[in-house]
Protein backbone atom coordinates (compact mmCIF):
# COMPACT_ATOMS: atom_id res chain seq x y z
CA UNK A 1 0.00 0.00 0.00
CA UNK A 2 1.66 3.23 -0.85
CA UNK A 3 1.16 6.10 1.68
CA UNK A 4 2.62 9.10 2.53
CA UNK A 5 2.27 11.10 5.40
CA UNK A 6 3.00 14.92 6.01
CA UNK A 7 3.38 16.45 9.52
CA UNK A 8 5.07 19.47 10.72
CA UNK A 9 2.54 22.16 9.75
CA UNK A 10 1.43 24.61 12.21
CA UNK A 11 1.36 28.59 12.65
CA UNK A 12 4.80 30.80 13.09
CA UNK A 13 5.19 34.33 13.03
CA UNK A 14 7.15 35.76 10.03
CA UNK A 15 10.38 35.19 10.50
CA UNK A 16 10.60 31.68 12.19
CA UNK A 17 10.84 28.41 10.82
CA UNK A 18 9.17 25.24 10.56
CA UNK A 19 10.12 21.93 9.30
CA UNK A 20 7.84 19.31 7.40
CA UNK A 21 8.11 15.45 7.20
CA UNK A 22 6.97 13.10 4.61
CA UNK A 23 6.76 9.74 5.80
CA UNK A 24 6.68 7.25 3.31
CA UNK A 25 6.17 3.46 2.38
CA UNK A 26 8.93 1.63 0.75
CA UNK A 27 7.33 1.31 -2.79
CA UNK A 28 6.70 5.15 -3.03
CA UNK A 29 10.37 6.04 -1.40
CA UNK A 30 12.59 3.86 -2.77
CA UNK A 31 14.19 5.79 -6.11
CA UNK A 32 11.74 8.44 -6.22
CA UNK A 33 11.81 11.88 -6.76
CA UNK A 34 10.01 12.98 -3.73
CA UNK A 35 8.31 16.47 -3.95
CA UNK A 36 6.99 19.19 -1.89
CA UNK A 37 4.11 21.53 -3.16
CA UNK A 38 2.04 23.80 -1.54
CA UNK A 39 -1.47 25.43 -2.35
CA UNK A 40 -2.73 28.67 -0.99
CA UNK A 41 -6.42 29.15 -0.90
CA UNK A 42 -8.02 30.15 -4.49
CA UNK A 43 -4.77 29.09 -6.04
CA UNK A 44 -2.95 26.73 -7.96
CA UNK A 45 -0.43 24.18 -6.42
CA UNK A 46 2.99 24.97 -6.68
CA UNK A 47 5.96 23.13 -6.85
CA UNK A 48 8.48 23.63 -3.73
CA UNK A 49 11.14 21.18 -3.65
CA UNK A 50 12.30 17.79 -4.60
CA UNK A 51 14.79 14.89 -4.13
CA UNK A 52 15.92 12.00 -5.78
CA UNK A 53 16.16 9.38 -2.88
CA UNK A 54 17.61 6.89 -5.30
CA UNK A 55 20.82 9.65 -5.39
CA UNK A 56 20.46 12.49 -3.39
CA UNK A 57 20.00 15.33 -5.95
CA UNK A 58 18.06 17.68 -4.86
CA UNK A 59 16.18 20.73 -6.60
CA UNK A 60 14.61 23.76 -5.14
CA UNK A 61 11.92 26.75 -6.35
CA UNK A 62 14.02 29.71 -6.96
CA UNK A 63 11.14 31.23 -5.00
CA UNK A 64 12.40 29.89 -1.99
CA UNK A 65 16.07 28.92 -2.56
CA UNK A 66 18.25 29.69 0.44
CA UNK A 67 15.05 29.69 3.05
CA UNK A 68 14.12 26.15 2.33
CA UNK A 69 16.09 22.86 1.86
CA UNK A 70 14.92 19.18 1.37
CA UNK A 71 16.81 16.19 2.85
CA UNK A 72 16.17 12.60 3.65
CA UNK A 73 16.58 10.20 5.66
CA UNK A 74 16.81 6.70 3.85
CA UNK A 75 16.23 4.83 7.35
CA UNK A 76 12.94 6.30 7.77
CA UNK A 77 11.77 6.46 4.34
CA UNK A 78 11.29 10.39 5.31
CA UNK A 79 12.23 13.42 3.12
CA UNK A 80 11.85 16.78 5.53
CA UNK A 81 11.56 20.40 3.97
CA UNK A 82 13.28 22.51 6.78
CA UNK A 83 11.99 25.90 5.82
CA UNK A 84 13.34 29.22 7.52
CA UNK A 85 12.67 32.95 7.59
CA UNK A 86 8.88 32.41 6.94
CA UNK A 87 6.58 35.02 5.45
CA UNK A 88 3.52 35.45 5.50
CA UNK A 89 2.66 35.10 1.37
CA UNK A 90 4.32 31.16 2.09
CA UNK A 91 1.58 30.32 3.76
CA UNK A 92 -0.58 27.07 2.05
CA UNK A 93 -1.52 23.57 2.49
CA UNK A 94 1.76 21.49 1.69
CA UNK A 95 1.55 18.81 0.27
CA UNK A 96 4.11 15.77 -0.34
CA UNK A 97 4.12 13.70 -3.56
CA UNK A 98 6.39 10.95 -5.17
CA UNK A 99 7.52 9.99 -8.53
CA UNK A 100 8.80 6.92 -8.93
CA UNK A 101 8.86 6.74 -12.64
CA UNK A 102 11.79 8.69 -13.42
CA UNK A 103 14.82 9.63 -11.77
CA UNK A 104 15.06 13.71 -12.86
CA UNK A 105 11.94 15.66 -10.59
CA UNK A 106 9.56 17.25 -12.27
CA UNK A 107 8.43 20.72 -10.92
CA UNK A 108 5.15 20.01 -12.44
CA UNK A 109 2.08 18.39 -10.26
CA UNK A 110 1.26 15.76 -12.62
CA UNK A 111 4.30 14.37 -13.02
CA UNK A 112 3.70 12.56 -9.63
CA UNK A 113 1.81 9.92 -9.12
CA UNK A 114 1.29 9.65 -5.64
CA UNK A 115 0.41 12.22 -2.65
CA UNK A 116 -0.07 12.78 0.38
CA UNK A 117 -3.40 14.60 2.33
CA UNK A 118 -1.30 17.82 2.84
CA UNK A 119 -0.25 19.43 5.87
CA UNK A 120 -1.18 22.96 7.07
CA UNK A 121 1.22 26.11 7.81
CA UNK A 122 0.16 29.70 8.67
CA UNK A 123 2.81 32.78 8.83
CA UNK A 124 1.34 35.42 10.61
CA UNK A 125 3.15 39.02 10.07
Amino acid sequence: QVQLVESGGGSVQAGGSLRLSCAASRYAYSDSCMGWFRQAPGKERVWVAAVYTGGGSTYTADSVKGRFTISQDNAKNTVYLQMNSLKPEDSAMYYCAADNTRTSCSGTAYAYNYWGQGTQVTVSS
